[in-house]
């Protein structure tokens, strides 16, 4: 066992630095590909290995890493359930999408940095996954934290893509002191900073104490997961290559803080304060992103603004407790994810790098290799029934549903709400998109660009195929964890927590909730096929042609919270900044520095001009010397 955990990140790690150091100087373009291809499949297969071993919950010290007297934290590698189930996911989607990056990165040419980020990406989430005490969790937070920066700026050339990536660094920082505040004071309390000791400590402590403790961890799951109101890093973070989007919404980075609140639940979830912060946090984030998806154009930002959507469902059910339905909505969802970013990225493509959904249309005919597949992405994400993201969706509202009491009944009718949106937003893109037919340009809609089958670029074979298998996935997904009713979930003890004080819904009554789930995901259908399924209904042509005003313009600008924080934090900033450095650095230090020079400077011209030597200043000086001590004697003696 220790062998095989200690690959899964060594495979990733070793191929990002063999890239780095050989990849564009001994190794062609194809070897720095297929060995940053082969360390992400070689970690899928020691993750198999170790799957295939495991029996019971298992924690491996590879080296000793930080000891100062009383603290020690090794570099110790812990196996559970929770770990391994996330394992399985991360290499697996990250396997298919490195394979459809070679396609999609193949005229770039800094493929070797971007393959080298990509592997020390995946290393990175792995080390956070694994970990068995907060220090590492903390180095592997971290490091998602760097690569994301890298990887979202990967273009830096571009002012634009450059600046995406810093917002992301820097917000996300923000969540992180929650995290690095809370991991100091639980060593300070218990003494130790293993999570598994952690976790059983809890009754330690008053819960005032584990309060305080779980809001700073969600302070970091904010940031990290893009939780309201830390979420506005993730829309601009689209500036990236889409295999880089595919990877950070679907397998790595988002999905960290989603993984600290499960992992660390077992101590803060005693807290009835903290669970209801979690859960009112997700789901007032998942109605902020279905609403705001509901009004874009470009098709990456309805996928990016989804994707804060369904963490918030995450969030919602880590909040009600079921730690089993929010690993199963994290694990589906990340099939289905990958499915629609890849998918989109081949759109994308294909369209010469247009991204305006308005400027697309019946894509269907000319690539249905990508129309299927993406397809079944919709339909998970919509919440279609019998697919994996009807269940996984489901199981985190019959959760909410079941934990009772006003606020939770709100946060179920809140939830039910955005899932129809959910499903209005997601047929709106799909209908858009590969719908209807090619529109040429017409007086109703100008900045239409014709694509006719001929213009649509061809798409490599390599970026194609991997759609499938995640389509299956994402279809098939709800086989991982059915209902009761339907045989029980086949993963549901596997994935089942200590501490999550999970508890099962008759069968009455999840068939009453998964019948209003089903009518609301297609209620949801039914409105975007009437609004937008004929390709020449005056509403789309209008939406296609005019600007977006009132509610519509609020919700494309993310409902201007990032107007809001440049009024309240980046405006100030800036003003005390100029204030600071043009008034008081430069008016004031700098103009009294340089006059005091200045003074200095001439004193020293004009005394230097007394011994120079000239017998007539010389003359003067004795005569003005007599002067002076003629008077200070006749002072003296008056």
């Amino acid at each position: 066992m220790k062998t095989y955990l200690e690959l899964i990140i060594v495979f990733p790690l070793l191929g990002g630095i063999a890239n780095a150091l050989l990849g564009g100087r001994l190794l062609s373009r194809r070897g720095s590909e297929f060995m940053a291809c082969t360390a992400i499949w070689g970690s899928f297969a020691a993750t198999l290995a170790a799957a295939a071993v495991y029996s019971a919950p298992t924690t491996v010290e590879v080296a000793s890493w930080l000891a100062v007297f009383d603290f020690k934290a090794p570099l110790s590698l812990y196996l559970d359930p929770l770990s391994l189930s996330l394992c399985l996911m991360i290499t697996f989607v990250c396997g298919l999408i490195h394979i459809y990056a070679v396609g999609y990165m193949r005229d770039d040419p800094s493929f070797v940095r971007f393959f080298v980020m990509l592997n020390l990406f995946v290393a990175a989430m792995l080390t956070l996954v694994l970990a068995e005490n907060l220090p590492l969790l903390y180095l592997g937070w971290e490091g998602v934290g760097f690569c994301s920066y890298a990887l979202i700026g990967f273009w830096y050339k571009d002012p634009n893509n450059a600046t995406a990536g810093r917002k992301a660094f820097i917000v996300t920082r923000i969540g992180d002191i929650g995290l690095g505040i809370a991991m100091v004071w639980m060593f300070r309390l218990f003494g130790t900073v293993s999570i598994s000791q952690l976790n059983q400590m809890g009754f330690l402590m008053p819960v005032g104490i584990i309060t305080a403790l779980g809001l700073l961890l969600l302070l970091a799951a904010m940031g990290k997961s893009a939780q309201v109101p830390l979420m506005v890093w993730l829309p601009d973070a689209m500036a990236g290559p889409t295999p880089v989007s595919a990877q950070i919404h679907a397998a790595t980075m988002v999905t960290a803080g989603v993984y600290l609140l499960m992992r660390m639940f077992p101590l803060i979830g005693s807290s009835p304060l903290v669970t209801a912060a979690i859960a009112v946090t997700g789901a007032l984030t998942a109605f902020y992103g279905a609403t705001c998806a509901l009004a874009q154009r470009d098709l990456k930002r309805i996928l990016a603004f989804s994707t804060i959507s369904q963490i918030g469902f995450m969030m919602l059910g880590v909040g009600a407790g079921a730690i089993t339905a929010a690993t199963f909505h994290l694990i589906v969802h990340a099939f289905f994810k990958a499915l629609l970013f890849l998918g989109a990225g081949c759109v994308i493509t294909a369209m010469h790098h247009e991204q305006d959904i308005f400027r697309m249309g019946g894509l269907r005919r000319s690539l249905p290799g990508t129309f299927w597949p993406f397809l079944a992405g919709a339909l998970c994400l919509a919440g279609v029934p019998l697919t994996g993201g009807f269940f996984s969706k489901d199981g985190i509202l019959g959760a909410v549903w079941l934990k009772g009491g006003a606020l939770y009944d709100g946060l179920y009718v809140v939830g039910v709400i955005t899932a129809f949106i959910t499903a209005v937003y997601t047929m709106r893109m799909l209908l858009i998109v590969f719908g209807g037919e090619q529109i040429p340009l017409n007086p109703f809609m100008p900045q239409r660009v014709p694509f006719s089958k001929g213009e649509v670029k061809p798409l490599p074979r390599i970026m194609e195929w991997p759609l499938v298998p995640l389509a299956l996935l994402g279809i098939g997904g709800g086989l991982l964890n059915l209902p009761e009713y339907l045989g029980d979930g086949l993963l549901h003890s596997f994935l089942s927590q200590p501490g999550s004080h999970e508890q099962t819904l008759s069968q009455a009554t999840e068939l009453l909730l998964q019948g209003v789930a089903a009518a609301v995901s297609l209620a949801g259908l039914v409105v975007a096929w009437l609004r937008y399924g004929g390709v020449r209904r005056p509403h789309r042509l209008a939406e296609a042609a005019q600007p977006a005003t009132g509610i519509h313009a609020f919700l494309l600008e993310g409902w201007r919270v990032d107007a809001l924080y440049n009024l309240l934090f980046v405006r100030p900033y800036v003003w005390l900044a100029s204030v600071l450095w043009q008034r008081v650095d430069e008016g004031c230090l700098d103009d009294s520095l340089d006059l005091a020079a200045t003074l200095l400077g001439r004193s020293g011209q004009w005394l230097g001009g007394w011994g120079q030597g000239r017998v007539s200043l010389s003359l003067l000086s004795m005569a003005a010397g007599a002067a002076l001590l003629i008077v200070w004697l006749a002072w003296v003696v008056v």
